[in-house]
């Protein structure tokens, strides 16, 4: 019993490593491809950056998901459908959806942009006038006028969108094409999905 003990944890280690190793060489390769503005900016990152990827690969491998973790790639795995899941997802339906729950600050939500699905999280609630705001995508109207983005739409979560958003899932015209790498902030917020009740968030 302690052999197989001491067997699963040198194995979660080693999965543990890998992962930061590939969030590493990522964030290290996106931020070798930016236009460099300013030395400090590019100072505060790199000082952020171990705090972040260990939190992610620390969460990824803690957290209750029904996902698969691609350790090579730092990223979930699941079986893509074959198509964009928006079935039941037209803008009426989930205006009222979002309507009927108490949205908190940090709610992440998932967005159709074109050929996938991202996820992003309620930055600022305006109760007044029935909209919110999210961190990466402006703000979303849930009135009966809403006037919504038209190169984004809003979409309740149910476990095909978020398992696609999760993983990546893209289709281009139509056709399954090589899944998206999500950002180390798409990771995070994966980690706080509460699979058993998307209404409630995950506390980390």
């Amino acid at each position: 019993m302690t052999q197989q003990t001491s067997l699963w944890q040198e194995q979660q280690t080693s999965n543990f490593s890998e992962l930061c190793n590939a969030l590493y060489e990522r964030e290290l390769k996106i931020l070798s491809e930016l236009a460099i503005t300013s030395t400090k900016a590019i100072q505060g990152r790199l000082k952020s950056l171990p705090h972040y990827i260990k939190r992610t690969a620390s969460l990824m491998m803690q957290v209750q998901t029904p996902l698969a973790i691609d350790i090579q790639n730092a990223s979930w795995s699941a079986k893509q459908g074959a198509h964009l899941p928006l079935t039941g997802q037209d803008i009426s339906e989930v205006n009222k959806w979002y309507l009927s729950i108490n949205i908190t600050h940090g709610l992440v939500v998932p967005i159709h942009c074109h050929t996938h699905i991202e996820l992003d999280s309620v930055d600022r609630i305006d109760v007044e006038h029935h909209r919110f705001r999210t961190n990466a995508h402006g703000w979303f109207e849930l009135g009966e006028k809403s006037d919504n983005h038209e190169e984004f739409q809003l979409l309740k979560p149910n476990k095909k969108v978020m398992t696609a958003a999760c993983s990546g899932h893209r289709w281009i015209n139509g056709h399954k094409t090589n899944p998206l790498i999500p950002s180390l902030r798409e990771l995070l917020l994966s980690c706080t999905i509460n699979w058993r009740n998307f209404k409630l968030p995950v506390t980390l």
